[in-house]
C-alpha cells in the first residue's frame, strides 16, 4: 500500500480524479446558480422589479427575494456575517444555517401567497426549491398583494422598513384588508354582496296592462274586429201553479144515531 501511495503514477491518477469532480460540481453549481437566477427573474417580472439584472447579482437577489417575501434584506447580510465569524463553530455553524432555511421559507411562504399558492406548498419548497421558484415563475399565477399582513410585520428585526428603487412596496394601496374572505384575493371595487330577497331598480314601476308593441313602420294595421252583438238575455221561466189550499175536514154531526130496525 505504502508503494501504491509512493508510486508518481498512482498519486497523479488520485489527484486528477479530485480535479475531475471539482470541475464537474464547479459545472453543475454554475448550471444551478444560472437556472434559478432563470427562474428568480421571472418571478421579479410578475412583482414588477424593475431590471432583470436584479436577479443575476448574487446574494442581491437573495435580498430582493426576501423583501418580496415581506422580511428583512439586511437578514441575509447578518446571517453572512455571523457565519464568517462563528461558522468555525460546529454548533453554531450548524445553527446559523438552519436559522437561514428558515428565512428563506417564510419569505417563500409569504411570496407563494402572493402568487395565489398555499402553504402546503413550502413541502415542495422544503425538498425541491428550484422545481418550487420553477412553477411560480411560468405559471398563469398573478402577483396580488392585497392578504393580511405577514404574523411578525410589527417585528422591527423581521419585517421590511426598506425602500429600495425599482422595488414596488409591498404594502397595498389602501392599506391590508381588515377581514378578507380568502388569503390573496380582494374583492373588486364597486362590489357589493347580494342581499336577500329581491328590489328592483329606481325608476320601475310595474304596469296594469301591457301595451302591445308598435307595428313597425311603413306597415299599415288591419283594422279593428267589429264588436259582438250582445247576447240575448235568458227566457223566463214560467211561474209555477199555486199549490191547492188543503181541504177542511167534515165537522161531526149533531144528530143522534139511529136505532137498528128490528
Amino acid at each position: 500500500m505504502a508503494f501504491l501511495i509512493s508510486d508518481p503514477g498512482y498519486s497523479a491518477g488520485l489527484f486528477a480524479l479530485y480535479a475531475g469532480l471539482i470541475v464537474f460540481w464547479l459545472i453543475f453549481g454554475i448550471a444551478g446558480y444560472v437556472v434559478g437566477a432563470w427562474f428568480m427573474m421571472k418571478v421579479f417580472e410578475k412583482a414588477g422589479v424593475q431590471g432583470k439584472w436584479r436577479a443575476w447579482v448574487p446574494i442581491y437577489n437573495s435580498m430582493i427575494f426576501f423583501k418580496l417575501g415581506d422580511l428583512s434584506p439586511w437578514l441575509i447580510l447578518i446571517l453572512m456575517g455571523a457565519g464568517i465569524v462563528l461558522g468555525w463553530v460546529p454548533v453554531l455553524g450548524w445553527l446559523i444555517w438552519l436559522a437561514a432555511f428558515l428565512l428563506s421559507m417564510m419569505a417563500a411562504w409569504r411570496v407563494g401567497l402572493k402568487l395565489q399558492k398555499e402553504a402546503v406548498w413550502l413541502i415542495l419548497y422544503f425538498f425541491l426549491a428550484l422545481v418550487w421558484m420553477g412553477i411560480n415563475a411560468f405559471d398563469k399565477s398573478r402577483w396580488n398583494t392585497a392578504i393580511p399582513p405577514a404574523p411578525w410585520a410589527s417585528n422591527s428585526f423581521l419585517s421590511d422598513r426598506t425602500t429600495w428603487e425599482g422595488i414596488p412596496s409591498q404594502v397595498p394601496a389602501g392599506g391590508y384588508p381588515a377581514n378578507p374572505a380568502q388569503p390573496g384575493y380582494q374583492p373588486p371595487q364597486g362590489y357589493a354582496p347580494p342581499q336577500q330577497g329581491y328590489a328592483p331598480p329606481q325608476g320601475y314601476a310595474p304596469q296594469s296592462d301591457m301595451q302591445p308593441p308598435a307595428p313597425p313602420a311603413g306597415t299599415t294595421p288591419p283594422p279593428p274586429a267589429p264588436p259582438a252583438p250582445p247576447a240575448a238575455p235568458p227566457a223566463a221561466a214560467p211561474p209555477a201553479a199555486a199549490p191547492e189550499p188543503p181541504v177542511a175536514p167534515e165537522p161531526p154531526s149533531s144528530e143522534p144515531p139511529t136505532e137498528p130496525r128490528v
